[in-house]
């Protein structure tokens, strides 16, 4: 695989030669800074090209292009909106990107109730707590009817958790669960929250699921004509969150799209981390079912409080956790070694050590949550490692 390393922009306190250190040889990135639905500027595509060649690396995959709310409700600008997606995919594969990640979660791209929870051994994780959670929907935010979406047992147990908290741990999850993409700018108060959720009035599971294909059918044939491959992320974490629905949390949500639009340039981005938050997820499974539609690779382990869907967890070493790292590597490799057969030229699949704990200097350096120099390198290397043993020519079963 090519293992690549995320990288925020000149903004990032982890910089392209530390990941270049850390043995990364590309780099995932995206123009966080250019306003959902716009087209990308080709001078800010080539600047960011030349930033990271300027720390030695090369830029391998875009993650994200955003999707619009626009287009994810197809309201207000959402047919232009679709323009200005397909304009961009022509501008980078002009510029030499062939990968480009999107996730179609409505509203809150990923959500943690903690952004450096402390582990067994000191290390900060991301980490999230299904009844803080629900406290700050029905006690914090006060959407309406949220009191429905629950079980009576834990509509009380987060009754109890809020009557516990202080106006500092309040107004942290407030913060947390707001937060947006990371990189962005993006993040909501509670109102703009609330009018936010306003916009999916009447949009259930089936209606999102149709306004993807609908965005799929009308982008995936320019990715085709220009050469790029789209993928989609998986939902984080993988069930509905405040009333609204989710569309990719499940092995049989991807199935769904893939036959929808069935095109080799729409794929999969598999990230194990999201996916495997839900236990009826098998990721070797999926890694195989999907092999042929897999173009970016995100490894991330996480340990489950319960095996129940929902649940709390929070994210922890790499080869830790719930996930069989070793078998879902295996598989991705299998699949390299197809490619390679048939002539692709795709046949390397750009993977990333996804977040990491804070370990060591990590604690003092104050870089993106989730996003640590010395926690990724040691994902990295873990990773790599599974990789070097299952390819030996006398011990490997690649």
């Amino acid at each position: 695989m090519k293992h690549t390393w995320r990288w925020f922009g000149p903004i990032d306190k982890v910089t392209v030669r530390d990941a270049a250190q850390a043995g990364a040889e590309g780099i995932v990135s995206a123009l966080h800074h250019i306003a959902t639905g716009a087209v990308w500027p080709v001078d800010e595509i080539e600047k960011r090209h030349r930033d990271i060649k300027a720390g030695g690396l090369y830029w391998d995959v875009v993650e994200s292009v955003p999707v619009s709310e626009d287009i994810k409700t197809q309201t207000g600008d959402w047919k232009a909106h679709i323009v200005n997606w397909q304009e961009t995919l022509r501008r980078l594969s002009r510029s030499g990107i062939r990968t480009v990640c999107y996730n179609f979660m409505p509203i809150l791209d990923w959500t943690r109730t903690d952004l450096r929870w402390e582990t067994r051994h000191g290390a900060k994780a991301m980490r999230f707590d299904l009844t803080d959670f629900v406290a700050f929907d029905i006690h914090i935010l006060k959407r309406p009817d949220a009191n429905y979406d629950y079980p009576e047992w834990l509509i009380e147990a987060s009754a109890k958790r809020f009557a516990e908290l202080s106006g500092d741990r309040i107004a942290a999850l407030g913060k947390n669960i707001g937060a947006g993409l990371p990189g962005s700018a993006d993040g909501y108060t509670l109102e703009q929250l609330l009018e936010k959720l306003r916009t999916y009035q009447g949009i259930d599971r089936e209606r999102l699921q149709s306004n993807l294909v609908d965005f799929l059918s009308q982008v995936v044939p320019v990715a085709e004509e220009v050469g790029i491959n789209i993928c989609a992320h998986a939902d984080d974490p993988p069930w509905p969150l405040l009333g609204l629905p989710r569309i990719l949390s499940t092995e049989a949500d991807y199935a769904h799209m893939l036959s929808k639009v069935d095109s080799r340039a729409n794929g999969v981005t598999l990230c194990t981390g999201s996916l495997g938050a839900r236990p009826d997820n098998d990721l070797p499974q999926i890694a195989r079912r999907f092999a042929d539609r897999i173009h970016f690779v995100h490894l991330r382990n996480v340990t489950r409080d319960t095996e129940a869907v929902p649940c709390s967890f929070f994210e922890d070493e790499h080869l830790e956790g719930a996930t069989d790292m070793v078998a879902v590597i295996a598989t991705l490799l299998e699949e390299e070694k197809r490619r390679r057969l048939e002539g692709r030229e795709d046949h390397r699949i750009a993977m990333r050590p996804d977040h990491g704990q804070e370990i060591l200097d990590d604690l003092t350096r104050g870089a993106q949550p989730g996003y640590p120099a010395i926690g990724r390198l040691k994902g990295l290397a873990e990773l790599r490692g599974i990789e070097r043993a299952l390819l030996h020519p006398h011990y490997g079963r690649v």
